[in-house]
């Protein structure tokens, strides 16, 4: 395996794909002119996420129109995701913006409440006092104040303070072991759909489902609110409720991929829990040939510093490891001070990552049992490339769903996704180990194959001589499943 891994570092050298694992960075105030984000596009972004539990309508269209202009300029397809605020149950603001609160303290969440001062405060989900019993756990500020249910009164929920500390304006409450009944769409989500499709956002992150119904629901949404613009999303289901640990398999059928949203899941599950989470998530994305996301705090400390600290280094690494197709950032770019830092230093962190794992492609096909063709060319694709050590593997795909079988197991040989549709080449950048570029296809085999060698020898990711993998469907230049396999050396047509 030493020797593998030696040629997959030689290998990443000489050619111009050098990173597997996808950049999702999310943008805001630190992040929205024209200069920084071409910067951080080149710094190797590869998905733009906009957060609409922030901002207006208006500005999320704005920055998606931004992020287009950006992306042509630098010649790249750089995926949009909207990613839906959903029921996120806060307190109501502070007379004075903030409290202190003190450990054994008396205090009530009240529903009616208007304004809170020392005593109490408001609630913008005014069904929480029916969703909780005495001996109920809250989890205030992510976690960082924590209250002991001690009665229920009517609007009035009634605590004693466990953990104190500072209390301000608008903090997010979860319960411990999750459990409230707030609806994973809300009016206002279902608003921030249509604005999503207004500019085609190729995928659509939806936030605390509890159920596949959750996922089907929103993905009905999306595609009525995109019939005029004839656009389909791709669904993220943001793993974020405990309930949603049980049904995971279910959610994921009904979805594209799911998003390890670690912050608000930690809250309900708890923090020791997370790390064996994320793993078995993504595990089960891959093997059911979904995108796995992994969020929340992991380069942190890049909001106010220049450097991450090296808990953060290890836990991109490590997502890596576990196989994510991305790793995220949110305030580290949104509105911290090194955006383009951030994503410089997590992209090193991944392509050093990559170098030192070992790859056992056999293993991966011990036990699978093939259903379809395009799916066995698929993997037949990717077992010849392996014991050949061809340069590239290239899938002309219409859909995209070649390379994304393909991309569910790890090979040190990059994946070379074809395509004339637009909706595809975005869609795919959030494919780990897929590189997307554009190709017209047509019945003309012979001139496809030749266009295809053209273009990757203009883009260095091969060289004459070098030999490749390629598969697409006959017969070519029709929409269909791939069927067709071939091994070629470049430059011999």
């Amino acid at each position: 395996m030493k020797d593998r891994r030696r040629q997959s570092r030689v290998f990443r050298k000489d050619v111009k794909v050098q990173r597997a694992t996808k950049i999702v960075a999310t943008i805001g105030p630190a992040s929205s002119d024209l200069e920084t984000l071409t910067r951080m596009i080149h710094a190797g972004v590869d998905v733009v996420r906009l957060n609409f539990s922030h901002g207006k309508a208006q500005d999320h269209i704005d920055r998606a129109a931004m992020v287009r202009q950006v992306a042509a300029s630098c010649g790249r397809e750089i995926a949009i995701m909207a990613d839906l605020q959903g029921p996120k149950i806060r307190i109501g603001k502070f007379e004075n913006g903030k409290i202190q609160l003190q450990n054994g303290a008396r205090f009530i969440l009240d529903a009616a409440c208007e304004i809170g001062n020392e005593q109490q405060v408001g609630l913008d989900y005014k069904e929480l006092p029916r969703d909780l019993k005495v001996g109920d756990v809250l989890l205030l500020n992510d976690g960082m104040i924590v209250l002991v249910v001690d009665k229920v009164i009517g609007s009035q929920i009634h605590t004693t303070v466990r953990i104190g500390g500072e209390l301000s304006n608008n903090k997010g409450i979860n319960r411990l072991g999750g459990g409230l009944t707030a609806a994973a769409l809300t009016a206002k989500d279902m608003e921030d759909i249509k604005t999503a499709m207004s500019f085609q956002a190729d995928y659509i992150a939806v936030s605390f489902p509890k159920s596949a119904t959750d996922m089907m629901m929103a993905r009905q949404l999306a595609n009525i609110a995109g019939e005029e613009y004839r656009h389909k999303p791709q669904m993220i289901a943001k793993i974020e409720r405990a309930e949603a640990i049980p049904v995971l398999q279910e959610i994921l059928d009904a979805s594209d991929g799911i998003m390890v949203a670690r912050g608000d899941l930690a809250v309900e599950v708890g923090n020791a829990a997370v790390p064996a989470l994320q793993k078995r998530m993504i595990r089960m994305a891959r093997t059911s040939n979904k995108l796995a996301i992994t969020a929340t705090q992991m380069m942190e400390s890049m909001i106010v510093n220049a450097i991450p600290t090296r808990a953060e280094v290890s836990d991109v690494a490590n997502a890596v490891l576990d196989g994510t197709d991305a790793v995220m950032t949110s305030a580290e770019t949104a509105s911290g001070k090194y955006p383009v830092e951030t994503v410089e230093t997590m992209s090193a962190i991944c392509i050093e990552a990559e170098n030192s794992e070992d790859f056992k492609l056999d293993a991966d096909f011990l036990n699978v049992t093939f259903t379809r063709i395009d799916q066995s060319i698929a993997y037949g694709a990717l077992f010849t490339a392996y014991h050949l050590r061809v340069k590239a593997i290239v899938a002309l795909t219409e859909s995209g769903s070649t390379a994304l079988w393909m991309s569910r197991h790890n090979i040190d040989i990059p994946i070379i996704a074809l395509t004339p549709s637009l909706t595809t080449r975005r869609k795919t950048a959030l494919y780990r180990n897929v590189h997307t570029m554009e190709l017209a296809q047509s019945p003309d085999r012979a001139a496809v194959l030749k266009a295809a060698q053209d273009l990757l020898l203009a883009k260095g990711v091969v060289q004459k001589g070098d030999m490749i993998v390629v598969t697409w469907g006959e017969p070519m230049g029709q929409v269909g499943g791939t069927n067709a396999l071939n091994i070629m050396t470049v430059g011999e047509h």
